[in-house]
């Protein structure tokens, strides 16, 4: 059975969230639960394979955030408090929790705040390619250059007029590693990328951008996350070096570490067997 890619919507704080569900598997009642919260310039589409395997045992929901993916962009609300309130909404109006939460890049920023602040709501943390960190002070410059080209022309002109192409450029060798950027297998992947970020709105992705790059630190609240969590991150990942998902693990109590090799920071799109693999082992250990 291939993953249904239909968005739903749903009202949170009068704004509309797009989401997809699978729904309980088999059509039994009260399985429990995982919410998958995607990267930034991606959309729940990113996590495809883990839901196509994970949603035999689990109901599966993936939440889209504002001005990426099937969420409208909105005037404003792109801060990490604003997208914890979005998620916290969909959990509670869906009924879901608690739930097993998977985030990779943004989606484990808000992860770490749901589930420091609401932590009723959190049965199990998966942090991907993420940290607690606020933005890298030495990548600031790089984003607020791709930010004003995005405003004024688009993603895709502001990528060319940088000099570089979409696909196998600066924007991509950020978020994928070296192996899967020269595999020619992961061509498709990319492009579909690609081809789903120019459909976005322009205003959305810079919003998106900005919301990501200005976040505060989680450092001074994550200490009071309790529910089993996993952290990792891919071993060439140049958004989230392997120290920060390191120091993220030390600052949650309990924390397991994983390093996935060959993959940069879309490590779920790079190693889908392998995230899979690593969430099931998991999950089954919590029970």
């Amino acid at each position: 059975m291939m993953l249904s890619t239909i968005i739903r919507t749903i009202v949170v704080n009068g704004v509309p969230i797009g989401y997809t569900d699978t729904g309980d598997p088999n059509g039994r009642s009260g399985s429990p639960v995982i919410v998958f919260a995607h990267s930034l310039l991606f959309g729940s589409w990113m996590f495809r394979a883990q839901i196509e395997v994970l949603r035999e045992h689990y109901r599966c929901v993936g939440i889209d955030w504002r001005g990426q993916g099937g969420t409208q962009p909105t005037r404003d609300g792109y801060d990490m408090d604003t997208l914890t309130t979005d998620a916290v909404g969909l959990i509670r109006a869906l009924r879901l929790a608690p739930v097993h939460w998977v985030g990779i890049g943004m989606g484990g920023f808000i992860g770490q705040r749901v589930a420091a602040r609401h932590g009723e709501l959190v049965r199990s943390l998966t942090l991907l390619s993420t940290s607690a960190g606020p933005q890298d002070r030495s990548a600031i410059g790089r984003y607020t250059r791709l930010t004003w080209a995005v405003r004024l022309f688009g993603l895709t002109w502001a990528v060319r007029l940088f000099g570089v192409d979409l696909v196998r450029g600066q924007v991509a060798r950020l978020l994928f590693g070296p192996a899967f950027l020269t595999d020619p297998a992961a061509a498709d992947t990319i492009a579909e990328w690609a081809e789903r970020l120019d459909r976005i709105d322009s205003a959305g992705s810079r919003k998106a951008i900005r919301g990501a790059i200005g976040r505060a630190p989680a450092d001074p609240e994550i200490a009071a996350i309790t529910a089993p969590t996993l952290v990792a991150v891919g071993i060439d990942d140049r958004v989230t070096p392997i120290a920060d998902a390191w120091r993220l693990t030390e600052l949650i109590p309990g924390a397991r570490f994983e390093v996935i090799e060959n993959a940069g920071h879309c490590c779920v799109l790079e190693q889908p067997g392998v995230v899979t693999a690593l969430v099931q082992s998991f999950l089954a250990e919590i029970g």
